[in-house]
């Protein structure tokens, strides 16, 4: 079963009355504030508001980076108040390419609940011809109950020794892996044996994941085939658990290090690379 849904299934199922629950997940690093105000323009009809800054994520010292993950408590109290109850399905989507929402898949599929990506995000959704509403949903409180969440999540001291073992992808832009180039974190380069593979790589124009054969040809590139033990990074956990869904679509199970490289590069004493290859 895919991880994604498209427009035209995701209005067949709220048409029928199926149990699912739709959150817009809008969220953008220049402007993490805006979220909020974008989804009151125009969301899918039903969908709740779910804050990625603080329902999926945490907030802590700089030595955590800039997107911990939540607790689990802290989830469950999101997804209870997001109307998520037991036995529903949860269709996430964004105006990001899926990056943002792909960190709701990531944490809820942990939980245990059954939970898609819609593919194309509120653009594909508006491209179909299907209406818009500009309300502020708040549902009935859900009951739904979570697993613990974090045992797809990789320590700073884990990702450091991954390379040993396995391949750990890189999914910044290539200037930002090669060093040339940091825009928000106080060292540039990358985690040393880390290979780079820019999440973006995998989609077309609109967002859309491109065929499988090319995407998989994509990973094998780096190394990265089926059986391959692989993990991903990013700047601070958003974009790598993308690639993390990239991967579960065509049938290769990933890790990822939430901290990625915000955490690396404020913890003193971890050593970095620069340059094109993983060093």
């Amino acid at each position: 079963m895919s991880d994604f849904v498209s427009a035209v299934e995701l209005n067949d199922l709220l048409t029928q009355g199926a149990p699912v629950r739709v959150i817009d997940v809008r969220w953008r690093l220049d402007r993490p504030e805006a979220g909020h105000d974008d989804y009151l323009t125009g969301h899918v009809p039903g969908a709740v508001f779910a804050s990625l800054d603080t329902e999926l994520s945490t907030h802590g010292e700089p030595a955590e980076g800039r997107h911990p993950l939540p607790s689990t408590a802290t989830l469950q109290d999101a997804a209870r108040r997001w109307g998520v109850r037991a036995g529903d399905t949860v269709v996430a989507y964004d105006d990001a390419k899926g990056t943002a929402a792909a960190r709701a898949w990531w944490l809820l599929r942990q939980g245990g609940v059954d939970v898609r990506v819609l593919a194309g995000g509120i653009r594909g959704w508006k491209e179909e011809g299907f209406d818009v509403t500009t309300d502020d949903v708040t549902p009935e409180p859900g009951d739904v109950v979570l697993e613990e969440i974090g045992a797809d999540a990789l320590s700073i001291d884990e990702a450091a020794a991954f390379p040993a073992s396995g391949v750990l992808l890189d999914v910044r832009a290539p200037e930002r892996y090669r060093g040339e180039t940091e825009p928000l974190d106080p060292v540039a380069g990358h985690i040393p044996g880390a290979r780079n593979v820019p999440t973006m790589l995998h989609l077309d124009a609109a967002g859309r994941i491109l065929d499988r054969e090319t995407v998989l040809a994509n990973f094998a590139a780096a190394g990265v085939t089926p059986g391959t033990a692989v993990a991903a990074y990013c700047g601070s956990g958003v974009t790598a658990v993308h690639t993390a869904l990239i991967l579960h679509e065509v049938g290769i199970e990933a890790k990822v290090f939430p901290g990625s490289w915000s955490q690396w590069s404020n913890t003193p004493g971890r050593p970095v690379a620069t340059g094109d290859q993983p060093g």
